[in-house]
């Protein structure tokens, strides 16, 4: 696979990067603590593996019967990436709201967070116009996008985790909105700057 190292740069951007399953996160370690955040992470995780099986079967049948498909896709991939950077960069600070917690089942924090990862459209488009760019075409496609979506899974655990403790240790930076603030502006950059690698690197 090429660039892996720009790939996993990229993707722990995108898995730092403040959306729905870092809210999640962030609002179930504050209010069920690390035992009740665990569901929810591993049920992102799971959804993501899914999503990205799916995309992996659709996409494989495009990039075998075109070629010119990489090219094409190459482009759109760095085009969201620019998007995404400068969505962030206009977007207000996430909010999280602290609710009176209750008993937090394993399995009922697992479905929540499963169910928002396969129903997140921007998680389908990010595997089929992203993760492409980074397949060598003269090497097994399915080895490729399967250690591809492995690594990104692992960076969805160990990342979120990381949220889940930092929730504990900076509650009251986390619900001032400073700190939703300040990782919108540091993804957002960082998104820019991959867009434009991207677009230029001959991959």
């Amino acid at each position: 696979m090429k660039l892996y190292f720009l790939f996993l740069l990229m993707a722990a951007t995108t898995v730092v990067c403040p959306g729905p399953g870092v809210v999640m996160t962030l609002t179930n370690s504050l209010r069920y603590g690390m035992r009740g955040t665990l569901g929810g992470i591993l049920g992102i995780a799971l959804g993501n593996l899914v999503v990205a099986a799916v995309s992996a079967t659709s996409l494989g049948a495009l990039l075998a019967t075109s070629p010119q498909a990489f090219i094409v896709i190459k482009y759109i991939g760095a085009a969201y990436l620019l998007y995404l950077g400068v969505k962030l960069l206009m977007a207000p600070s996430f909010k999280l709201e602290v609710m009176v917690a209750h008993k937090a089942g394993f399995i009922k924090r697992l479905f929540e967070g499963f169910s928002l990862s396969v129903t997140n459209p921007s998680s389908i488009f990010f595997f089929l116009s992203v993760f492409p760019q980074f397949i060598d075409p003269e090497i097994s496609y399915l080895a490729q996008f399967t250690s591809m979506v492995l690594t990104f899974s692992a960076l969805i655990v160990i990342i979120h985790w990381g949220y889940a403790m930092s929730a504990r240790l900076a509650k009251s930076w986390f619900l001032s909105g400073n700190g939703g603030l300040t990782l919108n502006r540091m993804a957002g950059f960082t998104f820019i700057l991959f867009g434009a690698v991207l677009a230029m690197a001959k991959i």
